[in-house]
């Protein structure tokens, strides 16, 4: 009998956050993020140190997931960006930055936890009601009967991902591509809700990223030699199609601790070959053109269905099998008994394609909501890149259905709210405060640690050691030159603000980013051409962005609460 050990004590630590060492590791971990914030972002590769797959990115979603984060606390912060991140796919570094400033900042007030997590929800409800309110002077209308403005917010999103490597030229042919296959993932006859289909990126490496296209329907790759074989469907009127997600290879599934009885001289194989052939008979009988399934189909019973003109493919796999039964109209058949005609599903056409050195069977259906973003880049880490980018886009637009909104993009919308709040807590603190014991002077602490969190956020798009000015107007974001003489005219070096809205050449004035100004109402009339076709802006999702200020705050609440950890060492 093996010698039992005896069992460890809980290591348990006091207020972790006063550690030099769990400091540290949340500079170093804000370090990381800040540098790839934004269109200039840096990039990080990610990789084990004995070898294998090597992530090159700047997003959250692929860089937190790819990171290995070990101590308590901090294990925390990424895995509530991680829940953000999965449910609204945008402003997972925002919200990771915002909460690593916040913490950073609360420390330095001298205050108690209590009293800034007080103050902190305060804040995040003052930000949110004014986010949401008609008075924001940095939201904009999103009009779905007009496309500019959701062209730009999909650009916005690829522009913040250097590795996808695209020039401007591909951002927009990207974009505009992207937008398409949103619009016809939206059904034509609409009622009360609204049930949206879904867009498949199709895998095209090594190609332009021009030659990238959207097709309505599905494509299933094939092989050359398979195309080759299978006889095409000549026919005026729709195509009948039996979808099966069981396998139709003549297998056994695995029958566990049972027995199986045979009885004598019986064989296994030929009665399963016997039933598939029945299977087939009823399928030609019933008049079906295409057969689709997702595991593997019998050879015999391939031929078997070509000699009779039906068309029979295998190995679609799972990923193909929900929007395969939109396109079709029907559920997929789990068994090879008898086949309800019921169980049939039917497409407009079956036809092929060729992109680059690819084969395409391609599936037009009739009026479903399903549609193939055939996808090129010229390697396979920007393509992985632009996978993951165009995935977030086509969830952001499906945001903005639900809350036809958009923020101001380009640090515009940090440093304007930063305007606000000082504004708010100079000049009217008791609209902020409630009867729960805080003192102006605590409000006025925490404010400008709240404000100096966002402005630090805005000012981590800047990586090439430039200036950031802020106007003392709209309180929006302009960066210049780091090189810029001591006496300057402001206007001729900045062009204009980070979200593209105002010119410099507008009558404003400026001051630097952090420097202290007297607090000021940002102004928040948004003038008439922000929707004209020639507008050009930075756009942020209002629903990605304003989940992300929640997580911020409400996580450095709970971290800045913690008041002991204890690890079970055993």
């Amino acid at each position: 009998m093996s010698r039992l050990e005896a069992k460890k004590p809980s290591l348990c630590k006091s207020e972790p956050l006063t550690s030099d060492t769990v400091r540290a590791t949340l500079s170093v971990l804000k370090g990381v993020l800040t540098s790839c914030y934004g269109p200039s972002g840096r990039l990080k590769q990610l990789h084990n140190g004995l070898g294998g797959y090597v992530c090159t990115t700047s997003q959250s979603s692929a860089l937190l997931s790819n990171l290995s984060v070990t101590h308590p606390t901090l294990k925390i912060l990424t895995t509530s960006v991680q829940n953000h991140v999965s449910c609204f796919s945008d402003c997972g570094l925002f919200t990771a930055i915002l909460c690593c400033n916040l913490i950073e900042n609360a420390q330095k007030t001298d205050l108690t936890p209590t009293t800034v997590i007080k103050l902190n929800k305060h804040l995040l409800s003052l930000c949110t009601n004014y986010l949401k309110s008609e008075a924001c002077g940095c939201r904009i209308s999103v009009d779905f009967s007009s496309t500019q403005i959701l062209l730009c917010l999909v650009r916005s999103i690829l522009r913040s991902k250097p590795a996808c490597m695209l020039i401007r030229k591909e951002v927009d042919h990207i974009s505009a591509l992207i937008l398409r296959a949103f619009l016809l993932t939206i059904p034509e006859n609409t009622e009360d809700h609204i049930i949206l289909g879904k867009s498949i990126i199709v895998p095209l490496k090594g190609q332009k990223v021009t030659d990238s296209t959207v097709l309505p329907g599905i494509l299933i790759e094939m092989s050359e030699v398979q195309l080759m074989r299978m006889l095409p469907i000549k026919k005026s009127s729709a195509l009948k199609v039996a979808l099966f997600c069981t396998s139709l290879s003549g297998d056994f599934s695995d029958t566990g601790e049972g027995t199986l009885v045979v009885s004598y001289r019986m064989s296994l194989e030929n009665a399963a070959l016997d039933q598939l052939l029945n299977l087939g008979r009823q399928l030609i009988s019933d008049h079906v053109d295409l057969v689709l399934c997702q595991k593997v189909i019998h050879p015999s019973l391939k031929q078997f269905l070509s000699i009779h003109h039906v068309i029979a493919i295998d190995r679609v796999g799972v990923a193909l099998m929900e929007p395969l039964s939109k396109v079709t109209g029907t559920q997929p058949i789990g068994s090879i008994g008898s086949i309800s005609p019921s169980s049939y599903g039917i497409v407009k056409e079956l036809c092929t394609a060729k992109f680059g050195s690819k084969h395409f069977f391609h599936l037009i259906p009739n009026e479903a909501t399903i549609c193939s973003l055939l996808l090129c880049n010229r390697n396979d880490t920007a393509w992985d890149e632009l996978k993951l980018t165009c995935q977030a886009a086509l969830h952001v637009l499906q945001l903005t259905i639900k809350e036809p909104w958009a923020l101001l993009g380009g640090g515009c919308t940090e440093t304007h709210l930063a305007a606000f709040i000082r504004y708010k807590a100079r000049n009217e603190p008791e609209s902020i405060l409630t009867d729960d014991g805080c003192t102006q002077a605590e409000l006025q602490l925490v404010a400008e640690a709240f404000c100096s969190a966002l402005l630090s956020l805005a000012g981590s798009l800047e990586h090439d050691g430039g200036e950031i000015v802020t106007d003392i107007k709209y309180g929006h974001f302009w960066s210049v030159q780091g090189d810029c003489p001591s006496v300057v005219n402001w206007p001729d070096l900045l062009s204009r603000c980070g979200c593209g809205l105002y010119s410099s050449q507008e009558e404003l004035s400026w001051s630097f980013l952090q420097s202290s100004c007297h607090p000021f109402a940002p102004q928040s009339c948004l003038p008439h051409e922000t929707v004209g076709p020639a507008s050009n802006l930075t756009l942020d999702c209002l629903t990605a962005k304003l989940s992300g200020l929640q997580v911020a705050v409400e996580t450095a609440n709970l971290i800045l609460d913690l008041s002991y950890v204890i690890e079970d060492k055993n």
